[in-house]
């Protein structure tokens, strides 16, 4: 749905809600018209119900004014004493139409100085866990997000099992755009496995300004731009649905090009403008290596072997005592020295072999994982020549991320080696959005740009900032299983992470100790 078309729903409610309040508003000493005046109108009516001016903001924030709309029925019946069960639940499941019957066919007796209390203990749980629900879901959306790491694309920086906040202020904070969805899940309800929103209507995009910049070398949690799965956990990858960019997968990848960079793979090293991208000190690329050993290897040997040499995955091949290993090249070099090992062979593909797989899909560029490009990643504004050679690079961000996802109806053909836009001739675009080119550090075991190209801004969430658990699956014993060297440590920086959790546990006893001191303090009183 358009801004217009929202601008009219808007109104629409407006108009309803004037016809079913305006008698409500003049029973509690107000004037008609200040029900008919949008916002005022909310600002007025909190007064009556005797709650502050500030839930009319959350009447106004996706998500968050599905739970305050009931809320706000419930408080304006009970306002003028319909206080029954039986009231609550017209209100609630007639979407608050019965307030029409109570302004229209009952004798309306406003009590201004109705107790906000609930009466009864069930009332008072219910009413803590809505705001508690809200105040959550506010934190979720607009400022920080939890996120669990599920693969070892970004190992070494990021480990399988960690737990992360991501900052949704860095880079700005979206507006979600399915606003009817079930509050902090993503694109299914756990345990249920059905979907937790409603694909209409949808909200233009909107961002709020961060206040920085996507940077090179950051690493960046986005909604997958190709995803098409029910969920992306493996039991229910099965099946294919178009999701809304903000129900979309979520992604977590290091942005190794930003706007307006040349990018090249050569050997697995990316290359920024013909130079070699330099990492930061926490980053570990880790490739492919064939492993044979002189004698064959047990399972206490791979543990042994992942501990000693820091291997981030082992499997076994299909050939007599040989296995394939995921490591750094140093650790490469380390391990050459095992006494066991009799031959370790890099595994990568030659630059001339072709991988269909591979962005752009297209056999006029005969790329593959580990050779790639050069690729020119699209920014605000910039204009590039569209022909034939090009266009497979820039169609779907001209069909899709600036066309349907846009409500804007875009599709592209050819006519032999000339571009058609709409069955116009198209020979030059200028790009709406900047895009940024997402990979991992485990190059070899990461689903990246490589595959699905570009990421629009838009489809970017947050930044990680902070580690606050890590749960190693692999280790034995409960307390082994809790990487206790890296709760609370952060995501960016130089050296090596640095624990804060003590202090966090200082904090939280000196804050215990306070708070009961104060309690005592005032039961004294």
């Amino acid at each position: 749905m358009s801004w217009t078309g929202w601008l009219l729903l808007i109104l629409i409610v407006q108009v309803i809600h004037f016809l079913g309040t305006w008698k409500l508003y003049v029973a509690a000493g107000r004037k008609a018209w200040e029900a008919a005046v949008p916002v005022y109108n909310a600002v007025v009516l909190m007064k009556i119900i005797n709650r502050p001016w500030w839930w009319t903001i959350l009447l106004f924030v996706p998500i968050v004014n599905l739970i305050m709309f009931p809320v706000v029925w419930v408080e304006t019946i009970r306002s003028f004493g319909k206080n029954s069960p039986t009231d609550t639940a017209l209100a609630i499941l007639t979407l608050g139409l019965y307030i029409y019957y109570i302004n229209y066919t009952q004798k309306l007796n406003y009590i201004e100085d109705r107790s906000l209390k609930p009466r009864t203990s069930t009332g008072e749980w219910v009413s803590s866990i809505l705001f508690a629900v809200v105040a959550a879901t506010i934190v979720h959306t607009y400022v920080m997000q939890p996120f669990t790491i599920p693969t070892s694309s970004l190992e070494k920086t990021l480990l399988v099992g960690d737990f992360l906040f991501v900052s949704k202020f860095h880079y700005g904070a979206r507006t979600p755009n399915t606003p009817i969805s079930f509050p902090m899940v993503h694109d299914t309800i756990p345990k249920l496995g059905v979907k937790s929103y409603s694909s209409k209507p949808q909200i233009p995009y909107f961002r709020v300004p961060g206040f920085q910049d996507i940077s090179r070398n950051d690493i960046v949690v986005f909604n997958w731009p190709v995803d098409t799965l029910v969920d992306i956990n493996p039991a229910s990858m099965r099946g294919s649905v178009q999701k809304p960019i903000d129900k979309k997968s979520n992604y977590v990848k290091r942005c190794v090009g930003v706007p307006g960079d040349s990018l090249e793979v050569r050997a697995g090293y990316v290359y920024i403008n013909g130079e070699k991208n330099v990492l930061p000190d926490r980053a570990k690329l880790q490739f492919y290596y064939g492993v044979i050993f002189k004698r064959q290897i047990n399972q206490n040997d791979i543990d042994y072997l992942r501990e000693r040499y820091d291997i981030t995955d082992i499997s076994a091949d299909p050939n007599p005592n040989t296995y394939i290993m995921h490591m750094t090249d140093e650790a490469m070099e380390q391990f050459k020295s095992y006494k066991d090992v009799a031959k370790i062979i890099p595994i990568k593909n030659e630059s001339t072999q072709y991988n269909s797989g591979i962005f752009p899909h297209s056999p006029d560029y005969a790329w593959n994982n580990d050779f790639f490009g050069p690729i020119y990643i699209p920014e605000a504004g910039k204009t590039v020549t569209i022909d034939a050679q090009s266009i497979p690079f820039y169609k779907r961000i001209i069909e899709t991320y600036e066309g349907s996802e846009l409500g804007i109806e875009n599709k592209i053909t050819q006519n032999g080696t000339q571009v058609l836009l709409n069955g116009q001739p198209l020979t030059d675009y200028t790009f709406k959005m900047d895009y940024y080119w997402m990979m991992g550090d485990n190059r070899n075991n990461s689903q990246d740009a490589r595959s699905w190209g570009y990421v629009p801004f838009n489809h970017v969430v947050g930044k990680p900032v902070f580690v606050w658990m890590s749960w190693d699956s692999n280790a034995n014993g409960l307390m082994n299983k809790i990487r206790w060297e890296r709760l609370f440590t952060t995501v960016g920086g130089s050296g090596k992470p640095v624990s804060y959790f003590i202090y966090f546990l200082i904090a939280l006893g000196g804050y215990l100790v306070f708070n009961y001191f104060r309690k005592k303090k005032k039961a004294t009183k």
